[in-house]
């Protein structure tokens, strides 16, 4: 039961926070260029795995050392930041 409490904990949140982004919006851009759809999916997807495969083994391995709540904190401030500098054109 705990295992797929946390799959559709995830999936939830990550598919909300996918949509829309600038990830998805790039494969978009690469389907619209008359580009091999499979190859534009898989390549995508593959990535996105990797991602979280690294994003998982991080913070798994983080979690060891600091408490949860401080990486959640770090990740708020993380995200208010990388905010701050999108909306300031400095990224």
């Amino acid at each position: 039961m705990q295992f797929w409490h946390a799959f559709v904990a995830t999936f939830s949140l990550v598919f909300l926070a996918e949509l829309g982004d600038k990830t998805q919006l790039a494969v978009f851009l690469m389907a619209a260029q008359d580009r091999p759809l499979w190859g534009v999916f898989f390549g995508s997807a593959v990535a996105l795995v990797l991602s979280t495969v690294i994003a998982v083994l991080l913070g798994a391995t983080l979690s060891r050392y600091i408490a949860p709540e401080l990486i959640q904190k770090g990740a708020g401030i993380a995200f208010v930041l990388i905010g701050f500098l999108l909306l300031s054109g400095k990224i």
